[in-house]
C-alpha cells in the first residue's frame, strides 16, 4: 500500500460488550500492522464504551444517541430528535477529523456516523456479529462498501455482493490461553486439583444467571469447586450481599473480568449467555460449556446461536426458564464428566474462527487501497 500520510479510521459500536469489543479488536489489529495510525472512536454518552475504549488506550466522543424502549418513554420521544442531533455532530467529526474509513460494530452511536460516512463517500465496513442482523447495521448495509458477518445465510439482510464471512473479533490475548492456567490459578489463589467454574452473563450480567446461581451455591461449595464470577456491574452488590456468611475461600466475585483471558484458562467449565461474541470467545477458548440464552433478544437469536453448537455435540443448553433449578447440577454433573467435557471442548475448538480480526483488517485495507490517490 502506497502511504502518503498516518491513517485515520473511525470505529463506533458500544451499547454491550458485544459491539465495544470486536471494535477494540480490530483497532489494535490495524494499529499493529500500522503504529502510526490515528483512532477514533464515536460511542453513546452514558454507555459502557465511554469508559472501556480509553481503558483500551483510544480516544473517543460520545453522541447523546440511544435505542428505543419496548414502552412509551420520554426517551422514545426524544429519539428522533436525538438522531437529527447525533448525525449532525457525527457530520462535523466526519469533515474534522477526514477518515480513510469508518468502522461500524453496531450498537446505537454506530448509526449516525456510518450514515455520515456513506453519505460523504468515505469506505465503510459494518462488521454484523449475529446470525440475526441488528437494526442499525440492517438500515445501513446497503449503503456501506463491505458487510463482514459470522455467520452464513446472511444475504436476508444484506446485498451479497458486499458480505465477507469473516467470523467475530476476539481479544487477542483470548487466542493463546493454556498456556496461561498455571498463572491463572496461582493469580486466583486456586488448586490445580480442584474443578473451576467460570460464570459469565455477558459484559452487563444477567439476572437469571446469577440468582441461579446463587440458588445453588452451597451446593458448589459443599463439592468444593472453584468459582470465577462475573456478576456484571449491575448486580454486583447484591449478589455479595447475598453471598455474606457463605464459605467464600474459593469463591471469586468479580463485577466486570478485565483478564478474561486468565478466566478462560482457569475453567474446566463455562456458564454463559450464548451472545455472539460469547460463542466465538468459547469456541476459541476450546471450553466445555453450557449455554443459556437470553429470551430478551431480537428474534431469540441466542436460542439460534447455542443450537448452532447443541447440534454439533459443542455445547450444552440449558432454557432460561429451567435455570433456577436445573443450571448448578448441571454444571456439576459436566465438571465430574471428563471424558464428556473432553468431547464438547473437541467439537467446540473445530468451530473457532482465530483469523476473524485479521480478515476485517485485511478488508479494510483493501478499502483504503482503492480509495487513495
Amino acid at each position: 500500500m502506497n502511504k502518503q500520510q498516518p491513517y485515520r479510521l473511525i470505529i463506533s459500536g458500544g451499547g454491550t460488550g458485544g459491539h465495544i469489543f470486536p471494535a477494540v479488536a480490530i483497532a489494535n489489529e490495524f494499529r499493529e500492522r500500522h503504529p502510526d495510525a490515528q483512532i477514533l472512536f464515536v460511542g453513546a454518552k452514558g454507555r459502557m464504551e465511554m469508559t472501556r475504549v480509553p481503558e483500551a488506550g483510544y480516544r473517543i466522543i460520545g453522541l447523546w444517541i440511544s435505542g428505543l424502549q419496548r414502552t412509551l418513554t420520554l426517551s422514545n420521544l426524544l429519539f428522533p430528535v436525538k438522531v437529527i442531533v447525533s448525525f449532525i455532530r457525527a457530520t462535523f467529526i466526519m469533515k474534522r477529523f477526514k477518515p480513510h474509513a469508518v468502522i461500524g460494530t453496531g450498537g446505537y452511536a454506530s448509526g449516525p456516523i456510518m450514515l455520515a460516512a456513506t453519505r460523504f463517500g468515505i469506505a465503510s465496513v459494518a462488521q454484523e456479529q449475529n446470525s440475526f442482523a441488528g437494526m442499525v447495521n440492517k438500515q445501513v448495509g446497503g449503503k456501506v462498501s463491505k458487510v463482514c458477518v459470522a455467520y452464513e445465510g446472511m444475504e436476508k439482510y444484506f446485498p451479497k455482493d458486499k458480505i465477507v464471512l469473516t467470523g467475530n473479533p476476539v481479544r487477542k490475548d483470548i487466542l493463546v490461553i493454556h498456556p496461561k492456567r498455571e498463572r491463572a490459578l496461582t493469580q486466583l489463589a486456586f488448586e490445580a486439583n480442584r474443578k473451576t467454574l467460570l460464570i459469565i452473563g455477558g459484559s452487563l450480567g444477567a439476572r437469571t444467571i446469577n440468582e441461579s446461581i446463587l440458588a445453588g451455591i452451597d451446593k458448589l461449595i459443599d463439592a468444593q469447586i472453584q468459582v470465577i464470577w462475573q456478576t456484571g456491574k449491575g448486580y454486583h452488590q447484591n449478589v455479595t450481599t447475598q453471598l455474606a456468611g457463605k464459605d467464600l475461600k474459593k469463591i471469586r466475585v468479580f463485577d466486570f473480568l478485565k483478564e478474561m483471558d486468565l478466566a478462560y484458562a482457569a475453567a474446566d467449565v463455562v456458564i454463559s449467555r450464548s451472545g455472539a461474541l460469547a460463542v466465538s470467545e468459547l469456541c476459541i477458548a476450546g471450553k466445555p460449556c453450557i449455554l443459556v440464552p437470553s429470551p430478551n433478544v431480537a428474534e431469540d437469536h441466542q436460542t439460534r446461536n447455542a443450537m448452532a453448537l447443541v447440534e454439533k455435540k459443542a455445547a450444552c443448553l440449558v432454557a432460561d426458564r429451567d435455570a433456577n433449578e436445573t443450571l448448578v447440577d448441571e454444571a456439576m454433573k459436566l465438571l465430574f464428566d471428563e471424558q464428556r467435557a473432553r468431547v464438547l471442548s473437541e467439537n467446540i475448538a473445530k468451530l473457532a474462527k482465530p483469523n476473524a480480526t485479521r480478515e476485517i483488517v485485511n478488508e479494510i485495507e483493501k478499502l483504503i487501497g482503492a480509495n487513495r490517490n
